[in-house]
């Protein structure tokens, strides 16, 4: 008896749905954003004006990447930043608001404004103290980097959604980026 296995002409392929607001992002000048991202990735991208993203190829493992690039481009990252998830051990993490906040849009407004803090100062100093990318747009908050750095940066933001003040996270995060340099012989 003879056991087939997938040939090496198997393609696979994701559908997403992008805001029609970031559909131009994602293509880039002249197309040079998704020219760009096909050619680090091998996979092809077929977007729609509507939103409509379908990203097919053959590694199985780069289209999941591929696909984490449009997300997190979607999520309003800039493309240069998403690309960052072709690096080992780079990952998105989002955090859907409509958890916490409910149904209330004041709610999800004021959550989103202790984040990004006053001119951005708050979204900037995690950012810092995490050395992660973080994204507040519609009704989440992404955030990329290196795994165990976007954990943290998730914590930070999580204790600000919680009600934290912002003096105490950053002193949390002070203490961990200590801990971290110490156990790394800095």
């Amino acid at each position: 008896m003879e056991i087939e296995t997938p040939g090496e002409h198997d393609e696979f392929s994701y559908d997403l749905k992008i805001p029609e607001e970031r559909v131009a992002v994602l293509i880039g000048k002249d197309g040079e954003t998704k020219k760009e991202i096909e050619e680090n990735t091998g996979c092809k991208l077929d977007i729609s004006k509507e939103g409509d993203v379908i990203i097919t190829g053959k590694d199985a493992l780069m289209l999941y990447t591929t696909r984490e690039i449009v997300k997190a481009v979607a999520r309003g990252f800039n493309p240069k930043t998403a690309l960052l998830l072709l690096k080992q051990d780079y990952t998105l993490e989002l955090i859907d608001l409509k958890d916490i906040s409910g149904k209330s849009q004041n709610t999800l407004l004021r959550l989103k404004g202790r984040v990004i803090g006053k001119g951005g100062k708050s979204r900037e100093e995690i950012e810092r103290l995490t050395d992660t990318y973080i994204s507040v747009y519609g009704k989440t908050i992404g955030i990329i980097g290196e795994t165990s750095k976007v954990s943290l940066a998730h914590q930070a933001i999580g204790m600000l959604l919680e009600g934290s003040m912002h003096k105490t996270v950053f002193h949390f995060l002070e203490k961990k980026k200590k801990d971290m340099l110490l156990n790394q012989g800095f």
